[in-house]
């Protein structure tokens, strides 16, 4: 079976976390899709790129969950969620492509 690449995984944990917050009106319900899909993608990126990439990504994947709360305010949530799983999925691209 095919793996998911993991930067659509990781983006899928920021989009699918806020969306199912947002639907539900359950926060932790969306921030328990978030831990859980970013720690899916971590020991993906951990077993194709080592642990310091590995660890240098996941810190940029919750730096961009809580970077999309200010971004919000100025954007809307939407765009903001969009922008920063769109940056999560590039930068885990970009260093995936180069290991």
């Amino acid at each position: 079976m095919a793996e998911i690449p993991t930067s659509v995984v990781a983006a899928s944990g920021l989009v699918g976390g806020y969306a199912l917050a947002r639907w539900t009106k359950q926060r932790p319900l969306g921030g328990a899709v978030l831990a859980v899909v970013g720690g899916v993608a971590a020991r993906q990126w951990a077993a194709k790129v080592g642990g310091p990439k590995a660890a240098a990504l996941t810190g940029g994947y919750v730096a961009a969950f809580a970077g999309s709360h200010p971004l919000a305010k100025k954007v809307g949530a939407w765009p903001a969620v969009f922008a920063v799983a769109g940056g999560v999925a590039l930068a885990s691209w970009v260093v995936e492509s180069r290991a």
